[in-house]
């Protein structure tokens, strides 16, 4: 698993950043209308396959599982709808979000390509329902994930994604440091370059 995990809320971000080596990218799509989330998940789709880029697509598994796309991002809420036999038939990898030990164990329970833990550091993207989590709870997780690849996110820079992964966390995901950077390729090469090993 790609060590930086990229995370974006449009596909014409994912176009512009994705050529800079981003290997791993989420398409995040929140409050569009249908055909606009269909738009934007086969441009990325087709976008990531001519540059070699794995793409997740968040939330919208029955769009991902129709246009044949490889890998699904589901938030805890979303596994209660997802047809996990019907993404695993098609070899539909799926990531899972998790923020304390039962959602983490109920995670684990289905096998997932990777789960998630965060917020590790406090968050601007948007109000969290839990408190930032710590280094501390990375090192833990990724002792009771085992071999489950771990995604550490929330609140990452550059300099706090070396620690996440040196407590074990196989990727670092990033959303807002690269979102509101003032030049988000060259932030984006930065992060490339702290996420190597």
């Amino acid at each position: 698993m790609a060590r930086f995990y990229l995370i974006v809320g449009h596909v014409g971000r994912l176009e512009f950043l994705v050529p800079q080596g981003v290997e791993l990218v989420q398409l995040r799509l929140k409050d569009q209308p249908e055909p606009e989330v269909r738009r934007q998940i086969a441009r990325a789709r087709d976008f990531c396959a001519v540059h070699g880029a794995q793409l997740v697509v968040n939330d919208h598994w029955r769009h991902a599982l129709d246009m044949r796309c490889g890998f699904v991002h589901l938030g805890q809420e979303d596994m209660e709808t997802a047809d996990f036999a019907a993404l695993r038939r098609a070899g539909v990898r799926v990531g899972l979000s998790t923020h304390d030990e039962d959602e983490l164990e109920r995670a684990l329970s289905h096998d997932p390509a990777y789960v998630a833990l965060g917020p590790v550091y406090p968050t601007r993207l948007k109000k969290m329902a839990w408190a930032p989590q710590g280094i501390d709870r990375v090192a833990r997780w990724k002792r009771l994930a085992g071999a489950v690849p771990l995604v550490a996110i929330g609140g990452l820079t550059p300099e706090r994604a070396k620690a996440v992964l040196a407590a074990g966390a196989d990727s670092a995901a990033v959303v807002t440091d690269i979102q509101c950077a003032e030049h988000p390729e060259a932030r984006t090469r930065e992060w490339i370059r702290a996420c190597s090993p």
